[in-house]
């Protein structure tokens, strides 16, 4: 029974614990600019998880060998409404058919860029790491932690400052939170590491899984391991694990010695005990004969239930942890029920349900702290259409784009990755089946043609009325000018001051100050530009900077108004005949 003192001890503790706690609570609510402490113990789960259990070990690299074989991609934003169908429809399950849509509204909506600075970072983020080490550890701890911290490092004078130079994956058992305060941003994180760092929040992106743990000192702002919904698992695990190898090093000897002569004395029974150990014991000893001075037996137990049982906990325990990482259990070089089929879905299972949703968080986090750095219109996406078990079916994919001849052969090759052919005007025209007709070209004058008219004849017969040339090069000489003016302006400046624009616009640019001849599909593309008409007005803040306007240039790239307006009233000539 616990004394008087020991008595008034827990309670003087347990009323300091519940002081400090609600201290914790105040100056987190109010006051802010409080240490936020973990309440989970990341060091743990990586000791006890990815250092001391084989099947975390193997999950864990699963996932990040796998994330390291799908490249990254840097796109300009050309088209908004388009991208936010693209990232809705990408933001769940991927699979093939996902994929083929949203390469459709890819194409439509992002302009993939080439050897960009943001491009430079990804590939050396810093030093010492290559982006697959980089984005493996990035994941590795956010699997084992439920945090993912990095730290953008940055020249604070030059032309490149609010641009990061560097990036590291910081550990997430050092850092620390500084609060803000309830419903506050962070105000800055605290690394305890040789000393105490502190680092301010805009230069640390903190990646975080979902934690309901709303205790009111604000440790809901870490995020949850994946290991602590399932650490009884993982205790039963290694348990398992350590019981096992105790087992064996007895040699699997579970028994009983037993004298015939008489009972033996306590100091000749630790004796035989520790004879029996030395001789006994471990792999080395194992067959090893035992003399003794007496006339003993050997009773042996053999595997009861309860071995038996411990054997069934540990392999139900593995498939518990594949579960909580969303991992096939056939990966883990498990046996039971395995075939070319089973692996051959359990290595998609892996990408769809473990890879592709961690890529995508990573994937908004960056897009939401680092792209905006280089580019308003910039984004990082990733391209799973590399993924080898999600392209499996692509001969039936091929197939059926064969037969949909409401795309045209441009839109097919986006579907497929292959990209638009611009140079070849015909792979925008659509191709209708011989025995398909239109129910608007039915109803062309075919008074005189006889009843079994020849399809392929009337529908070219039909192509030659409506078609009002192949290409034109009548637009009005100002939208030349302004097309020249931008580019002027690019060589002038430098393209680090006119960032404007897409590929295709300086390409269209080039065209339109060149007075070269455009294609039909150019001029409804310069017409469909018209959405852009609020660009048309410079900045009235860059009013003496105008190049720095990126509406406005982007506008006149595509000739501007001048441009826009033929092009439409071209594009109501053909509707009208």
């Amino acid at each position: 029974m616990a004394s008087f003192i020991d008595r008034l001890k827990a309670i003087v503790n347990k009323n300091a614990q519940n002081t400090n706690l609600n201290y914790n609570k105040a100056i987190y609510n109010w006051l802010g600019e409080s240490i936020v402490w973990n309440t989970e113990n990341d060091d743990s789960y990586i000791t006890e998880g990815y250092r001391k259990n084989a099947t975390i070990y193997s999950i864990i690299n699963l996932i990040t060998k796998a994330a390291t074989t799908i490249p990254f991609q840097i796109y300009e934003v050309t088209n908004e409404n388009d991208y936010k169908r693209y990232k809705s429809l990408t933001s769940g399950t991927i699979d093939n058919s996902t994929i083929n849509k949203a390469a459709l509204l890819q194409k439509s909506s992002l302009v993939e860029l080439q050897d960009t600075e943001l491009h430079q970072l990804l590939d050396r983020p810093n030093p010492a790491q290559s982006y697959n080490s980089f984005i493996s550890e990035l994941i590795a701890f956010g699997k084992l932690t439920g945090n993912r911290y990095i730290y953008g490092i940055g020249p604070e004078t030059g032309s490149k400052v609010g641009k990061y130079s560097e990036l590291y994956v910081m550990p997430s058992q050092i850092m620390e939170i500084v609060s803000g305060g309830i419903m506050q941003p962070v105000e800055k994180y605290k690394i305890e590491y040789n000393g105490t760092f502190e680092i301010p929040a805009s230069e640390i992106c903190h990646i975080k899984d979902f934690n309901p743990y709303y205790d009111g000192s604000g440790s809901h702002l870490y995020g949850q391991s994946p290991l602590r919904a399932g650490l009884r698992t993982l205790t039963t695990n290694n348990e398992a694990v350590q019981t096992g190898v105790k087992y064996l090093q007895n040699q699997t000897a579970r028994g009983l010695l037993m004298s015939e002569e008489g009972d033996l004395n306590e100091v000749q029974a630790q004796q035989l005990k520790d004879k029996f150990r030395r001789q006994f014991q471990g792999s080395d000893n194992a067959g090893d004969v035992i003399i003794t001075p007496k006339k003993l037996s050997w009773v042996n137990f053999g595997l009861n239930a309860s071995d038996v049982s411990l054997i069934e906990q540990y392999n139900a325990s593995i498939k518990d942890l594949c579960n909580i990482y969303n991992v096939p259990v056939q990966l883990l070089n498990n046996t039971d029920s395995s075939s070319y089929n089973n692996m051959k879905e359990a290595k998609k299972a892996l990408y769809q349900n473990a890879v592709i949703p961690e890529l995508l968080k990573i994937k908004d986090e960056l897009n939401r702290w680092l792209a905006p750095k280089y580019g308003n219109k910039l984004c990082i996406e990733f391209d799973f259409t590399v993924i080898p078990e999600l392209q499996e079916e692509a001969d039936k994919v091929v197939d059926q784009l064969a037969k949909a001849w409401w795309l045209t052969p441009n839109e097919k090759r986006s579907v497929m990755s292959y990209g638009i052919d611009e140079e070849n005007e015909t792979l925008n025209d659509y191709f209708i089946p011989a025995n398909l007709i239109p129910t608007k070209v039915a109803d062309v004058e075919v008074e005189n043609e006889p009843l079994d008219l020849d399809v392929n004849k009337f529908l070219s017969k039909k192509k030659s009325k409506i078609t009002k040339a192949e290409s034109y090069n009548n637009y009005p000489q100002s939208a030349t000018n302004n097309a020249k003016r931008m580019i002027e302006w690019r060589e002038k400046y430098g393209r680090d001051v006119v960032t404007a624009g897409t590929d295709i616009g300086w390409k269209r640019a080039s065209q339109l100050a060149n007075r070269e001849s455009i294609s039909l599909d150019v001029v409804k593309r310069m017409a469909q530009f018209n959405r852009h008409r609020e660009n048309a007005k410079i900045d009235p803040k860059l009013k003496d900077t105008p190049w720095k306007d990126n509406g406005y240039v982007a506008w006149n790239l595509w000739g501007g108004t001048a441009g826009v307006d033929w092009a439409i009233k071209e594009v109501n000539k053909l509707k009208e005949d």
